[in-house]
């Protein structure tokens, strides 16, 4: 069956750096964008970051400064690097799969979220 896991998040230090990982399983990412979404305690989940099959990436003007999205193929794993963390980077990160573009947003099948929490 067609999986997404996020992993990586936990406890970290504002101005410190973090990587999470999303790796697929049941199937092969090659031909799929991906996009990780941010979700604050109390807010709606609002998409940070997408990259799509040819590993051209979108970020958010918020977060352009500070994420990195990317992608390993051979691995059917995605990535997103936060770097400085900031305290509002604080909430659950779940990454999302489409067969289409990272403008059509039609992510139809999403990992479980990993939590990150960033102390001052």
């Amino acid at each position: 069956q067609a999986q997404l896991a996020e992993s990586g998040g936990g406890l970290v230090e504002s101005g410190g750096s973090l990587t999470l990982s999303c790796v697929a399983t049941g199937f092969s990412v090659d031909d799929y964008s991906i996009a990780w979404y941010h979700q604050a305690p109390g807010e709606e989940r609002e998409g940070v970051a997408c990259i799509v099959a040819d590993a051209e990436a979108y970020l958010i003007d918020s977060v352009k400064d500070r994420f990195t999205i990317s992608r390993d193929n051979a691995k059917n794993t995605a990535y997103l690097q936060i770097n400085p963390l900031t305290p509002e980077d604080t909430g659950v990160y779940y990454c999302a799969i489409s067969d289409g573009d990272c403008e059509e947003g039609d992510f139809g099948l999403w990992g479980q979220g990993t939590q990150v929490t960033v102390s001052s």
